[in-house]
């Protein structure tokens, strides 16, 4: 498949610096295979974001990201709601959503083979998720999970951490999370119901998994048109601890202070039984304090899978 038409997005710093040198092969496989590339990256996401929408107005056959769930997250704020399909090519340390969807992993060759097989086969719908405060002041997309407990605590510890990498990062960050830890206080107000209580986390996924292997929502899927909304209420410290490990194998779920809740939205915010909740993160990107509301939006996105 040639004399396509390709925006590629590459965060040069994704996966210990590995993503500048898959993004670099990738720019090369496609050049050689006959397609016409635009190299959108920049040095932040949100001029990246700019060069893609208006590449998107100038015509493209596909927008492909090179790196993280972060970037799959920048190229879903270009695309969602378009008929622009999107393609990953995973060089995170996480990689979570490409892992769903079976895509080669620090790969630009098979990459860019299943960017070619996608566009050839249509690709697959997926759900988008649009997030933002209730009253509609700003929103953004995201396809993996909105974290709003000790989860988000975690993350913005960890995103500070130079060292260690992988999963050990995140014990690390928890471990000095858990050091001021009190459970929170949260109203989720859902499609047919509301849950108000102290609570340790709070994730709305859409996907299954977050943080390079966590399977925060073990049965979400992203074409079911509808999030899985996991509540934790208040644990100590030692049951933090406990319960941590399974959540790796999505056991977590079983534990009887873990609520999946099903639906189509929910708005989370904060309830004077507890102190205020984290700002909230979702694929991984800080979006800002509570409130939130997050609602689904069936086959938003055009996946390269």
């Amino acid at each position: 498949m040639s004399g396509l038409r390709l925006g590629v997005v590459v965060n040069p710093t994704a996966g210990q610096g590995r993503g500048a040198a898959r993004g670099q092969r990738l720019l090369d496989a496609a050049r050689g295979r006959g397609h016409e590339v635009v190299d959108l990256s920049a040095d932040d996401a949100a001029t990246a974001v700019l060069h893609a929408r208006q590449a998107v107005v100038d015509g493209l056959d596909a927008l492909v990201v090179v790196g993280g769930d972060g970037m799959v997250h920048l190229g879903a704020n270009v695309v969602a709601g378009t008929d622009l399909p999107l393609g990953v090519v995973p060089a995170g340390s996480g990689n979570d959503i490409a892992g769903v969807h079976g895509l080669p992993v620090h790969d630009a060759d098979g990459g860019l083979a299943a960017v070619e097989r996608g566009l050839e086969s249509g690709g697959r719908l997926v759900d988008a998720v649009a997030v933002g405060p209730p009253d509609y002041s700003a929103r953004e997309w995201y396809l993996g999970v909105l974290s709003c407990g000790i989860d988000a605590a975690v993350n913005a510890h960890a995103n500070g951490l130079a060292w260690p990498r992988g999963r050990a990062k995140y014990v690390r960050a928890l471990l000095a999370v858990l050091g001021g830890f009190r459970p929170y206080g949260y109203r989720l107000t859902l499609d047919d119901t509301t849950w108000e209580s102290t609570g340790s986390l709070v994730a709305v996924a859409n996907a299954p998994s977050f943080g390079g292997g966590m399977r925060i929502a073990p049965a979400a899927r992203m074409d079911d048109g509808l999030l899985d909304v996991l509540v934790a209420g208040p644990l100590s410290r030692a049951e933090l601890l406990a319960v941590f490990p399974r959540v790796y194998s999505g056991t977590h779920v079983d534990h009887p202070a873990c609520t999946v809740l099903r639906t189509r939205r929910v708005l989370v915010e904060h309830s004077p039984v507890g102190p205020v909740p984290p700002v909230a993160f979702a694929d991984g990107e800080r979006l800002g304090p509570l409130p939130m509301l997050a609602e689904v939006h069936p086959g938003a996105v055009r996946l390269l899978a």
